[in-house]
């Protein structure tokens, strides 16, 4: 069996007791990396009996293998931080297992995401979500030419150093439209800004901050 954990993105005791039960109960631990994953477990008095790591660097053969171990172990798969699988390599191991009929289950928790949305101070009915847009400067650029002619509300996602870039970019090519910004979410550093993208690029102070941006509808 394969069970999907989600782990706090932010305060550490932001995690459900089922989600520490059965990471107390695992056999094998799937993670990003075994620091962040022996730091979080530490944190709850829990020791892992064995972990296995997946990355984007993981190899078909390695994926393989990790599935193997499903088969017949009690099996949980965390990120660093969030919900696995989502935006992370984790969806290959639940593609393959299904394909071997193996259960999967998920145990819910914090979410960047459904915490963006719940900020947000108009209602959402739907959105896109973009998540990471390309980094190469060409197919970024061909990118924000598609993303601009979507009037729906739009979600983005990128990696905190780029933070004042997505800014900037908003400001060039979204300037009409309205966004929130979500700095370092459920942690002690928090902030949330809200405005024209011009207006929220003055008000940032730092340079590099994990960040989700919801751009509002047209």
């Amino acid at each position: 069996m394969l069970t999907l954990v989600a782990t706090p993105i932010g305060r550490v005791d932001e995690i459900t007791l089922r989600s520490l039960e059965l990471l107390r109960n695992a056999d094998v631990i799937i993670c990003e990396s075994t620091k962040e994953a022996s730091k979080l477990l530490k944190q709850h008095d829990i020791k892992a009996k064995r972990y296995e790591t997946l990355s984007e660097h993981t190899t078909t053969e390695e994926i393989t293998d990790l599935v193997k171990l499903c088969e017949t172990l009690n099996v949980v798969l965390v990120s660093d931080c969030g919900t696995p699988s989502f935006c992370d390599p984790g969806f290959q191991v639940v593609a393959l297992c299904r394909r071997q009929k193996i259960s999967v289950q998920s145990s819910l928790g914090a979410s960047s995401l459904m915490g963006l949305i719940s900020l947000s101070s108009e209602r959402i009915n739907q959105f896109y979500f973009r998540g990471f847009i390309p980094a190469e400067n060409v197919a970024r650029e061909k990118e924000w030419q598609v993303l601009k002619k979507t009037s729906e509300p739009l979600v983005l996602m990128d990696t905190p150093y780029r933070l004042k870039k997505m800014i900037d970019e908003c400001c060039l090519h979204l300037a009409d439209r309205r966004l929130l910004l979500v700095l370092n979410l459920s942690q002690e550093t928090e902030q949330v800004f809200e405005g024209a993208p011009n207006t929220v690029r003055s008000q940032i102070t730092i340079d590099k901050a994990e960040f989700m941006i919801l751009i509002y509808g047209k």
